[in-house]
C-alpha cells in the first residue's frame, strides 16, 4: 500500500505528534564526529540517504539540544526555504519551496553541541589518569537521545545504515559500533574511518573516546570480543570476557543464527546512568556491572555481573538484530533478554540455582502489577517523554514472568523452535508483540494469541481461590490489587496443580472466572488415611499470579512444607502469596507469621532472600502499627535468622559454595537491621581490625556491608568516629563496589545531623550522580522525618503533602512513577490499620517467641 500523501500546510502540523510523518525515511547515515573533550564541545556532519516515498515539500526529522548550521543545509543541492527547530517536540522541519522528487536524496547539515553531564545524548564522563582527572567521550542513546548527537529520524523503525568518522586525539581509544576500516594520523589528531554498519536503529549507535586497556576472546565463529577498561584494570574485566564470549556462543545455537557484526565491545564506563546498554556491537557498562575481581568484588557482584553481560548479548538478537517496531513493544526486547540471560547464565552455572533467584524478577513485577497504578505490558506511548517510564519491572520482570509462563505451557522444545524462526522472519526488520504470536501459534499449534493478549494487553493479574468442596477443587479468578478491591480483568490462566506429589502435575487453561476441578480427592486418596495431603497450585511458579487457599488446604500446605514435600520454587511462591494477601487484608499477620515460623530449620540461599524480604517489610510496617510489639516482632525475626547465620559465621569455608557465599552477607546485614546486639558487636569488631589492615581476611567483600552497617548503629554526633572512619574508606577506596557499599550505610542513622551530612554529599563531586540513590535508600525508618524534610517525602500523614508538593512538578517523565509512589503510602496506611485490628497479634507474636 502506498503512503499517504503528506499535507501541505506549515511547519505547525508537525507538532505534537507521537511520531515522526512517513512521507520520508533515512536509508544511509554518514556522520563525522568531533569531540573536543577539554572544551566538552563537539562538531559535526551528516549526509543521509532519504527515501522520499509521497509527495511533500517537507522533511521531518528529530533534533535536540543541538545548534545546527542552518546555511548548511541542502537536499539535492536544495536550500529549504524555512527551517523550524521546535524544542517541546524536539524536531528539525525543513520545508522546501517546491514539492521534493521520489526516490532517494542525499540530506546534508552541520552541527555542534556540549559533552554534557547529563549521561544521556553524547556525554562526558571523568575518570583518574596517572592522578589526574580527564574526561571520555560517551554515547547513550536509548530511548530517544541519538537526536541529541546528530539529527535524525530517531524512531525505531527507521532502520538504517550508518557510516561514522571520528577525528579524535591521536593518544586516545575511539570506539564504534563496527571496526575500524582505515585510520590517518596528522599530528595530535587522528581521523578514523569504521566499517559501514548493517542496517539498525538510531538509538543503538554508539561512540566511545578515552584512554584504556582491554582483554581479548574470540567465539567459535571466530568473532573477536574485548572488554575495555581503565588503564591498570584489565585483569577485572576477565570474567565478564568469559561470560561474552560463552553468550554469543549459546545464543548462536540457540537462535540457530550467528552472532551479526564482525567484533563485540565491552567498556566499562565510570559515570553511566543505567546498569548497561545493549549497543550493536559496543555494549557499554557502569563499572560495576562488568569489572570483577576476584580479591576484592563480592559473589552477589559476580553473579549481578554474569547476568549483566548475559542480558546486554541477548539484546544482540532479541532487540539489535529484530527491533521492536515502536516503544509500545519494548518488553519485547527487555523481557526477553532478561528470560535469556537466565536461561544462559543457569547454563553455564548451574549450580547457582538462577531459575530459582528468577523469582526475584517475578516478585518484583507482582508487586508493582498489584497497583492500580502499574500499566500493561503494552503500553501506549504519544511522547517521547514517556517512554522513560516503562524501563520497570513490568517490561523487564513481568515481560521475562510471562514468557516463562508460556514456555512452561509450550514446552522448551517447541518455544526454541519458534524463536529460531521469529528471529530469521524478521531479522534486520522489525516486530510488534502479535509478530511474536503469530509464529508461536504457527510453529506449536496453540492458541497463543488469545492465551497472552490477556497478559500483555491489561495491566495486573490474578489471584485464584481455590476451596475444597468435598471431593472437588473449585477455582475462582479475581484480578488482585494491594489496596483491598477487586479489578475486573479476566486472564486466561495455565494452572499447573500438584496433589500430594511435586512430579504428578494437572494442566489446565482457566479460561473463566470460575472452573471446577472434579474428583480432585480420589486422586490423591491419601487423604482418607489421614495422610500427607494437600495441593499446591502454580507448580515452581512457572504462572504469573497468586494464589489463595482456603483454611483446610492452607493448614495441609503447611505440614507439607514442614514436611519438605514442596520444591524450593513452590516454598518461595507461598511466603510471596501469604505476604501478599497479608498487605492486601485478605489474609491476618497473625496468619503469616505463623507460616514464617515454619521455616526455621531453612538453609537455602533463595528461600530465605524472600523470607528475609517478607520479615524485612513486617518489621518496618510494625513500627508504625504496632509500636509497642515491633520489639518483640524483630526479635521472632531474629530468632528465626539466627541459626544459619550461626551455621555459616562470618568467615567464608574452604569449597563452600558460591549460595552459602551470597546468603552469609544477607543474614549477617538483616541481624545488624534487626538490632542483634552480638552480631553488630562481631561486625563492629572486625570493621576496626579492617580499618587498620585492609588486607585482612576478616573482613571478606561479602561481609564488609554487614560490618558497615554495625559501625553506623552506635554513630552520632557526639560519637562520630565510625561514621568518619567510612568516609576515609569511601575516599580511599578505588573499588566501585566498596564504594557503593559505604553509600549505602552512611545515612543509616538515627541521629539527625548525620543523616544529613550524608545526604547532603549527594551534591558534592565526591558522589556520582548515578549513585545518589545510594544514600536515599540507606535511610533507615528511625530517620524518615530527616529526611523527609530534606527532600519532602514518605507516610500517610504526608501524602497530602506529597501531592501537594508535586502538584506544580508534574512531568510526563516521572508521572506514573510518582504516582504509584503515592499509591504505596495509602497501602501501607490501609495495612497498617488491619495490623491494628487484629486482636490476636500479641498472643500469636509471644507464643511464637517463646516456642522452644
Amino acid at each position: 500500500m502506498a503512503p499517504a500523501p503528506a499535507p501541505a500546510g506549515s511547519a505547525d502540523q508537525f507538532r505534537g505528534q507521537a511520531r515522526l510523518p512517513r512521507f520520508a525515511a533515512p536509508r544511509r547515515y554518514e556522520l563525522r564526529l568531533r569531540p573536543d573533550l577539554d572544551a566538552c564541545v563537539f562538531t559535526g556532519d551528516a549526509s543521509v540517504v532519504v527515501d522520499v516515498s509521497a509527495p511533500t515539500r517537507f522533511l521531518v526529522l528529530n533534533a535536540a539540544d543541538l545548534a545546527v548550521d542552518r546555511a548548511s543545509i541542502r537536499f539535492q543541492g536544495l536550500a529549504p526555504t524555512e527551517v523550524s527547530l521546535f524544542e517541546d517536540d524536539e524536531i528539525l522541519v525543513l520545508e522546501f519551496d517546491g514539492e521534493l522528487p521520489l526516490g532517494e536524496g542525499v540530506l546534508a547539515m552541520d552541527f555542534n553541541g556540549t559533552l554534557n553531564d547529563q549521561m544521556r545524548g553524547f556525554y562526558r564522563s571523568k575518570y583518574e589518569y596517572k592522578g589526574e582527572t580527564k574526561n571520555m567521550a560517551v554515547t547513550q542513546f536509548e530511548a530517544v537521545d541519538a537526536r541529541r548527537c546528530f539529527p535524525c529520524w530517531d524512531e525505531p523503525a527507521f532502520k538504517a545504515k550508518f557510516k561514522l568518522t571520528l577525528e579524535v586525539p591521536s593518544e586516545l581509544v575511539a570506539l564504534s559500533n563496527m571496526p575500524v576500516a582505515c585510520e590517518t594520523i596528522a599530528g595530535p589528531i587522528k581521523t578514523i574511518h569504521y566499517e559501514e554498519s548493517p542496517l539498525m536503529s538510531t538509538y543503538l549507535v554508539a561512540i566511545v573516546v578515552g584512554l584504556f586497556d582491554y582483554v581479548e576472546g574470540v567465539t567459535s565463529e571466530g568473532n573477536k570480543v574485548r572488554v575495555y577498561t581503565q588503564v591498570g584494570k584489565s585483569s577485572q574485566g576477565k570474567f565478564a570476557l568469559d561470560i561474552g564470549v560463552k553468550s554469543l556462543n549459546f545464543y548462536k545455537d540457540y537462535f540457530d543464527t550467528p552472532y551479526p557484526l564482525p567484533k563485540l565491545d565491552m567498556v566499562a564506563i565510570p559515570d553511566f546512568a543505567a546498569g548497561a546498554m545493549e549497543n550493536y556491537g559496543l555494549v557499554t557498562y557502569r563499572e560495576v556491572s562488568l569489572l570483577f575481581d576476584e580479591q576484592s568484588s563480592s559473589a552477589s557482584f559476580k553473579q549481578n555481573v554474569a547476568i549483566t553481560v548475559a542480558h546486554e548479548l541477548a539484546h544482540q538478537w532479541f532487540g539489535n538484530l529484530v527491533t521492536m517496531e515502536w516503544w509500545t513493544h519494548l518488553w519485547l526486547n527487555e523481557g526477553f533478554a532478561t528470560w535469556m540471560s537466565h536461561l544462559s547464565v543457569d547454563s553455564f552455572f548451574p549450580q547457582w540455582n538462577i531459575w530459582t533467584q528468577f523469582l526475584d524478577s517475578t516478585t518484583s513485577a507482582l508487586k508493582l502489577d498489584s497497583q492500580a497504578e502499574s500499566h500493561p505490558i503494552e503500553v501506549e506511548i504519544h511522547h517521547a517523554s514517556e517512554v522513560d517510564e516503562i524501563f520497570d519491572a513490568i517490561s523487564y520482570d513481568k515481560g521475562a514472568s510471562v514468557i516463562r509462563m508460556l514456555q512452561s505451557y509450550l514446552g522448551a522444545e517447541r518455544f526454541q523452535k519458534a524463536l529460531a524462526s521469529y528471529i530469521k522472519k524478521y531479522a534486520y526488520s522489525n516486530a510488534k508483540t502479535e509478530d511474536l504470536w503469530a509464529v508461536l501459534e504457527e510453529v506449536s499449534g496453540e492458541p497463543v494469541k488469545d492465551l497472552m493478549t490477556t497478559w500483555t494487553k491489561q495491566q495486573g493479574y490474578p489471584v485464584i481461590s481455590v476451596k475444597l468442596k468435598g471431593h472437588d477443587l473449585e477455582l475462582e479468578q479475581d484480578q488482585f490489587l494491594l489496596n483491598g478491591t477487586s479489578g475486573a480483568g479476566i486472564w486466561i490462566v495455565p494452572i499447573t496443580l500438584g496433589c500430594c506429589s511435586h512430579d504428578k502435575q494437572k494442566r489446565l487453561l482457566l479460561k473463566h472466572k470460575h472452573d471446577n476441578i472434579k474428583a480432585i480427592v480420589s486422586q490423591c486418596d491419601s487423604r482418607q488415611k489421614g495422610g500427607n495431603f494437600w495441593i499446591k497450585l502454580n507448580i515452581d511458579e512457572t504462572g504469573f499470579y497468586r494464589v489463595k487457599y482456603d483454611d483446610e488446604l492452607t493448614a495441609a500446605l503447611r505440614n507439607a512444607l514442614q514436611a519438605k514435600k514442596l520444591s524450593l520454587m513452590d516454598e518461595i511462591g507461598i511466603v510471596d502469596d501469604a505476604h501478599a494477601l497479608s498487605i492486601a487484608c485478605k489474609q491476618t499477620l497473625s496468619s503469616l507469621l505463623h507460616l514464617l515460623y515454619a521455616f526455621r530449620d531453612e538453609a537455602d540461599y533463595s528461600v530465605l532472600s524472600h523470607i528475609n524480604s517478607v520479615t524485612s517489610s513486617v518489621a518496618k510496617i510494625s513500627i508504625d502499627a504496632t509500636p509497642d510489639l515491633a520489639g518483640d516482632i524483630k526479635q521472632l525475626f531474629i530468632k528465626l535468622l539466627l541459626p544459619p547465620a550461626k551455621k555459616l559465621g562470618w568467615d567464608p569455608k574452604d569449597g563452600e559454595s558460591h549460595l552459602d557465599a551470597m546468603l552469609r552477607p544477607m543474614l549477617l546485614v538483616a541481624l545488624v537491621q534487626l538490632g542483634h546486639d552480638k552480631t553488630i558487636n562481631e561486625g563492629f569488631r572486625r570493621f576496626q581490625i579492617f580499618f587498620d589492615d585492609r588486607n585482612t581476611s576478616l573482613l571478606t567483600p561479602d561481609t564488609r556491608k554487614a560490618a558497615y552497617l554495625s559501625v553506623m548503629h552506635n554513630v552520632s554526633s557526639t560519637n562520630r568516629s565510625g561514621y568518619d572512619a567510612l568516609l576515609k574508606v569511601y575516599r580511599k577506596s578505588a573499588e566501585g563496589e566498596e564504594k557503593l557499599h559505604v553509600l549505602g550505610t552512611l545515612s543509616s542513622c538515627q541521629d539527625k545531623d548525620i543523616v544529613l551530612e550524608s545526604l547532603n554529599l549527594i551534591f558534592t563531586d565526591e558522589v556520582r550522580n548515578q549513585d545518589a540513590y545510594r544514600v536515599l535508600g540507606g535511610v533507615i525508618i528511625e530517620a524518615r522525618e530527616t529526611a523527609w524534610s530534606w527532600l519532602k517525602f514518605t507516610s500517610k500523614e504526608k501524602e497530602a503533602e506529597i501531592s501537594q508538593f508535586f502538584a506544580t512538578r508534574t512531568k510526563p517523565g516521572y508521572e506514573r512513577t510518582l504516582k504509584q509512589s503515592l499509591e504505596r503510602v495509602l497501602i501501607n496506611a490501609r495495612w497498617i490499620e488491619g495490623i491494628r485490628g487484629e486482636a490476636k497479634l500479641a498472643q500469636t507474636v509471644h507464643e511464637l517467641l517463646h516456642k522452644p
